[in-house]
C-alpha cells in the first residue's frame, strides 16, 4: 500500500511539472516560427531578451510591474475560485485608485495616519463596485461577466465626469494633462533604493502579504473550503449546508477589495495623483496571470514575473527593429500553450488514474474469488 501510496504520489509530482515544461517548449516553437515568418533571428531576439532583461534597472522595472500584475492576477483569482468570472476588475481598481487619489489629496494629515486610509478607501470603493454585479447576481440572476463589463463602462464615465478641472479634477500648468491634487509627501509610500537601477516599489510588501492571505483563506479555513466547494459543485455545496448565495456575493466583494490594491503601487510609489494616464488594461492583463499562475499565489507570482519581463524585453526589442506587435503576439502565445499544456496534462493524468483503478479491480476480483474479472466488467467498474 505505501509503495502505491508512494507511486502515485511521484506520477502527480511529475504530471505537475510537466504541464509547465510543455507549456514553455511549446511557447518557444511558436514564437520560434512567429519571428521566422517575420525574417527575424529568433535566437538573436531570445538572447536580446536576457541580456537586457537581466540588467539591473529592468529588475526593478520588472518588480515593480509584477506589484500590480499580482494583486490584479490574485482579485481575478478569487473569482476563478469561486467559478465567478470578475471581468470588472479593470474599472474596479481605476475608479478606487480615483477616489483614493481624490482623498489623498484632500488630506493634511500624517502619513502614518494617511496612507492607511487612503488604501482603505482603495478597497472599500473596489469592494462596493465589485457588490453591485454580486448583489445582480444572486438577487436578480444576471451574469457577473454582463454586470462587470456594463460596470467597467460606468466607472470610466464617471471618471471622466468628475476628473475636469470644474469638479475634481485640475489643470497643469502647461494646460496638456488633467489630474487629481497631487497627495503630501508626507502619504508618499516608502520604497527601496536600489541605487543606478531606481527605486523599488515598497508597495511589494503589501502584494506579498496579500498572497500569504490568499493562500491561508483558501486552504485553511472553513471559508475557504466552503468557496471552493462552491465552486465546485454548486448543489453539492448547499446540500451540505453552505450558502451559495451568500458565498457569491463574498467572492465578488473581496475580488473586488483585492482590485482597489491595483492602483496603490503608482499611485503611492510613482504618480502620486490620479490622471488622464494612468495605467488602464491591467485588470484584464490580471486575466491572463491568473489563467498562467493556475489561480495559485506562486503560480500567479511567477506569471506575474513573466508577463513584467515580456513587457520590458519586446518593448526594448522595437528599438532594435522588430514589429512591435511582437509583445501581443508572445503574450498570446504564451497563454494560449499554457492552457492547452495543462488540458493535455490533466487528460493524460485522468487517464492513468481510470488505469490504475481497472488494474486494481481487476487484480481484487482475480483475488477474491473463482470468478475472473473481464475487461468489460472492469471498464464498467470504472465508469462507475
Amino acid at each position: 500500500m505505501k509503495k502505491l501510496t508512494a507511486r502515485i504520489d511521484k506520477e502527480r509530482l511529475l504530471l505537475a511539472l510537466a504541464a509547465p515544461v510543455l507549456a514553455i517548449v511549446a511557447a518557444l516553437v511558436v514564437t520560434t516560427v512567429v519571428f521566422l515568418a517575420t525574417g527575424k533571428d529568433p535566437f538573436a531576439a531570445f538572447s536580446d531578451m536576457l541580456s537586457y532583461g537581466s540588467a539591473s534597472d529592468s529588475q526593478v522595472y520588472i518588480l515593480n510591474k509584477a506589484t500590480m500584475y499580482y494583486l490584479a492576477g490574485v482579485a481575478v483569482a478569487i473569482g476563478f475560485r469561486m467559478n465567478l468570472f470578475n471581468i470588472g476588475v479593470d474599472g474596479q481598481y481605476r475608479l478606487a485608485a480615483f477616489f483614493a487619489a481624490v482623498l489623498g489629496g484632500a488630506l493634511t494629515l500624517p502619513g502614518i495616519v494617511a496612507v492607511p486610509l487612503i488604501i482603505l478607501c482603495a478597497m472599500a470603493t473596489g469592494a462596493i463596485w465589485a457588490a453591485i454585479a454580486g448583489l445582480l447576481k444572486v438577487v436578480r440572476g444576471v451574469s457577473e461577466v454582463i454586470a462587470t463589463i456594463m460596470l467597467n463602462s460606468i466607472a470610466t464615465a464617471i471618471i471622466g465626469y468628475l476628473l475636469q478641472p470644474e469638479q475634481l479634477g485640475q489643470l497643469d500648468k502647461a494646460g496638456t494633462l488633467v489630474s487629481t491634487h497631487p497627495l503630501p509627501k508626507s502619504s508618499y509610500f516608502f520604497a527601496f533604493n536600489a541605487g543606478p537601477a531606481g527605486e523599488l516599489w515598497g508597495f511589494i510588501v503589501i502584494a506579498a502579504l496579500v498572497g500569504v492571505l490568499f493562500w491561508f483563506v483558501l486552504g485553511r479555513t472553513r471559508f475557504g473550503f466552503d468557496l471552493r466547494a462552491v465552486g465546485r459543485s454548486e448543489s453539492a455545496a448547499a446540500a451540505s449546508g453552505v450558502s451559495v448565495k451568500k458565498m457569491v456575493a463574498t467572492s465578488m466583494i473581496l475580488s473586488g477589495a483585492v482590485a482597489g490594491l491595483i492602483g496603490m503601487p503608482t499611485l503611492l510609489n510613482d504618480s502620486h495623483q490620479f490622471s488622464n494616464d494612468f495605467p488602464a488594461g491591467v485588470g484584464f492583463t490580471g486575466i491572463a496571470i491568473a489563467l498562467l499562475g493556475r489561480n495559485h499565489p506562486v503560480g500567479i507570482a511567477l506569471g506575474a514575473l513573466l508577463w513584467g519581463f515580456l513587457e520590458r524585453t519586446t518593448n526594448h526589442l522595437e528599438f532594435q527593429g522588430y514589429d512591435k506587435e511582437i509583445l501581443g503576439v508572445i503574450q498570446g502565445v504564451i497563454v494560449l500553450c499554457v492552457v492547452i499544456a495543462y488540458e493535455v496534462v490533466r487528460r493524460y493524468g485522468l487517464r492513468r488514474q481510470q488505469q490504475r483503478v481497472g488494474a486494481e479491480l481487476a487484480a481484487g476480483r482475480l483475488a477474491a474469488g473463482p470468478r475472473q474479472a473481464t475487461a468489460p466488467t472492469v471498464k464498467k467498474e470504472v465508469a462507475r
